[in-house]
């Protein structure tokens, strides 16, 4: 049986160890005395998946928001060295909303 990294995530421990309780493999010896995050790290090793989640951004040129990200930290600092504390409130909103705005397109 094939499984996937959110399925195996998903398991309690009992569950990850009836999986490795199934293989046979020299990297799951001592498994029932494994914890949970090093048991998910071996099996999946072992059954050759990624050992993590995958994250994708849709509708958004990511790359381009960094950009201006960059950017609005370097009139941050400008701000900060100038004492000008309304900008520097206005730039640390734009840049709390365009991080927003890449969390929000993130599936």
């Amino acid at each position: 049986m094939t499984h996937t990294y959110e399925e195996l995530h998903a398991m309690t421990v009992a569950q990850l160890r009836e999986v490795a309780k199934d293989m046979d493999s020299e990297e799951l010896r001592g498994y029932s005395s494994m914890h949970k995050e090093d048991l998910l790290k071996v099996l999946c090793q072992v059954l050759g998946i990624e050992a993590h989640v995958t994250h994708q951004v849709v509708g958004l040129d990511k790359t381009k928001v960094k950009g201006e990200i960059r950017q609005l930290k370097q009139q941050r600092q400008a701000a900060i060295d100038a004492g000008d504390h309304k900008e520097l409130k206005r730039i640390r909103r734009q840049i709390h909303r365009l991080k927003r705005q890449i969390r929000r397109a993130t599936i």
